[in-house]
């Protein structure tokens, strides 16, 4: 089967990125990753099958080389690890993302957001997972907005 379409997926090592990668690769897709240290993906059965780039997603650097030539990107990332500042971070974490694979022609961001009510107060954490959608459908990069319960 001929790949039709290249995917990044980030948040490889995480709980939906890990079994995200595999999918696609089943489907006949060209899969490359992002991951800030290769060699936690290095013992995955799908290594061999996917382009691995090592770097921070919040180097513009490193997203342009990850996000060029990508069809559908997935955005899987939280800053959300326990130190302070997490909202600022997803915010500039998502505008860099967002910009990058706009100026890359990416033709679809697949962002994995949190099940919300529309007019409740929420918390910080739904608050910012909600800030980082919109700051994606900003971009100019089309973008699909997924609401999931606790996964």
């Amino acid at each position: 089967m001929t790949a039709s379409r290249t995917f990044l997926v980030t948040g490889v090592t995480g709980y939906l990125g890990s079994r995200l990668v595999p999918r696609l690769l089943d489907d006949g897709h060209r899969v490359r990753v992002l991951t800030r240290d290769k060699r936690k993906v290095a013992s995955r059965e799908w290594r061999d099958r996917v382009e691995v780039v090592e770097g921070d997603a919040t180097s513009a650097e490193t997203l342009g080389e990850a996000l060029d030539g990508v069809d559908v990107a997935y955005y899987l990332l939280h800053s959300m690890d326990g130190r302070p500042g997490f909202v600022e971070r997803d915010r500039d974490l998502a505008t860099t993302f967002g910009r990058v694979a706009h100026e890359r022609g990416v033709r679809r961001i697949i962002y994995m957001s949190g099940l919300h009510p529309h007019d409740g107060e929420l918390s910080e954490h739904l608050a910012s997972r909600v800030e980082v959608g919109e700051l994606l459908m900003g971009s100019g990069a089309p973008t699909a907005v997924l609401q999931a319960a606790v996964i």
